[in-house]
């Protein structure tokens, strides 16, 4: 439970019998159980409030689409700005010790799931007010991102060679795949009130498995002088590589962003086959989580950049031959499904297992990793925004309507889910490969077994 920060020297290093056997227990199944089960009731949470909140406001509730549009566009506007601020107040209380982050992730905890019965069961006489929605939103927003940011920083404090920084990160991955496709299933057979006593008790576990888990070492204290905290916030933006690393990061999510943004459209107009919208997507996020474990060995092998890029190339690969797919393909887009969702694994585990190792290559592990993972999840947030607002204008500019079965409105939307997204996905890759995959080991380790500095 009290590790020390740098993990024992692995066999490629000539490490003895014990200290084998030390790393195993430190960085098994066990250990990346416990860190990696919060990622469950995160993600299952974000679906019902990002996707069926709106839905319920406009029609249990009466909120005019343009209110609640403007309503959510605000908040999460918002959300998205107060990342960085919210990183700066994780790594003050990892300042403070260990045991403070995880008395505020608890807190977070508790406010988060307060803040959804709030939104899910609001008075009767209050439900339709918009000010009312907007409060519970920001106040559900700062708590789920707290938690979120504080939890992603302590696997990245938690330090590793590239292999264990990549397992501990698929751990937490694959655990909220998990709860995306509980999140997409539970719905259909509960209601809001069975399942928000599901999700309460799925956060309490992943809170005490959180706690049971590897404790990183204590930062140093700093001083809290007149703008140490605007200096720490931008200390990212300092380091070039964060700064290349974002803009891949940023490419390559758009380009993800953006079919996941109109795959339903596609299924209904393009393939004709909704009532297959279920088999598709749950055979999306079951490969995205398969695939984990074999791209955990690619990284062992290839290094986490080379193997990024390798399910880059894949998910190009795949959205090109989507293009080609018309009415009634049920089998080739299973496939489209399955193979985007084994590429979907190296974007959820490997950047952040990247960064990561920048922050220890940076001298910063253990003093800014909120400020690094406050503008990391703005960026996440940042491609979900845009991949919505660059695909859905250029479709109805292109003269796409849903439910138009016209030749120039389905090629419009062909281009938008399929043959835009692979230009993005290549310049990505293409800025992967001459920025990480050709660097020198001085910018980031792209080797599969690098030694951590102490």
């Amino acid at each position: 439970m009290h590790a020390p920060a740098t993990p024992p020297l692995n066999d490629a290093d000539g490490g003895t019998p014990a200290d084998k056997a030390a790393d195993a227990g430190q960085w098994g199944w066990a250990q990346g159980l416990r860190y990696g089960l919060l990622g469950l009731p995160l993600a299952f949470v974000a679906l019902p409030l990002y996707v069926h909140l709106p839905n319920i406001y406009a029609t249990r509730f009466g909120v005019p689409l343009a209110t609640l549009g403007a309503v959510l566009l605000l908040a999460r506007l918002l959300d998205a700005i107060t990342d960085p601020l919210l990183g700066h107040l994780a790594d003050r209380l990892y300042a403070r010790s260990p045991q403070w982050v995880l008395a505020a992730g608890a807190g977070a905890a508790a406010l988060l799931l307060a803040g959804m019965v709030v939104l899910f069961f609001p008075p009767a006489d209050q439900g339709g007010s918009p000010g009312r929605l907007l409060a519970g939103l920001l106040f559900t927003y700062a708590a789920f991102s707290l938690l979120t940011i504080a939890h992603q920083s302590w696997g990245a404090r938690l330090g590793g060679t590239e292999p264990q920084r990549a397992r501990l990160v698929a751990w937490r991955e694959g655990a909220a795949l998990v709860g995306v496709v509980l999140a997409s299933v539970l719905p259909t057979w509960l209601d809001w009130a069975a399942w928000l006593t599901v999700f309460g008790i799925a956060l309490a576990l992943g809170c005490i498995a959180w706690r049971s888990g590897r404790v990183p070492p204590p930062a140093p204290r700093t001083s809290d002088g007149a703008g140490r905290w605007r200096k720490d916030m931008l200390a990212p933006w300092r380091h070039a590589p964060f700064r290349k690393l974002m803009g891949v990061f940023v490419l390559s999510g758009m380009a993800s962003a953006m079919p996941a943004t109109l795959v339903l459209f596609f299924v209904q107009d393009r393939l004709r086959t909704p009532q297959h919208e279920p088999l598709f997507l749950a055979t999306y996020f079951v490969c995205a989580a398969a695939s984990l474990p074999l791209w955990m060995r690619a990284v062992a092998r290839w290094g986490l950049a080379r193997t990024w890029l390798a399910g880059m190339l894949l998910s190009v690969g795949v959205f090109a031959w989507a293009a080609t797919l018309g009415a009634g393909d049920v089998v080739g887009f299973w496939w489209v499904c399955a193979l985007s969702g084994v590429a979907l694994g190296t974007d959820l585990a490997l950047p952040g297992a990247l960064l990561a190792g920048m922050i220890a290559d940076r001298g910063d592990r253990g003093l800014r990793e909120g400020a690094y993972f406050g503008w990391w999840n703005l960026a996440s947030k940042f491609n979900l925004a845009v991949a919505a607002g660059l695909a859905l204008p250029l479709l109805g500019l292109m003269g796409y309507r849903p439910g138009n079965a016209s030749p120039d409105g389905l090629n419009a939307l062909t281009v938008a889910y399929a043959i835009l997204p692979c230009a993005i996905k290549l310049l990505a890759a293409g800025a992967l490969y001459a920025w990480f995959v050709r660097a020198p080991r001085s910018l980031v380790s792209n080797s599969p077994h690098p030694q951590e500095a102490p």
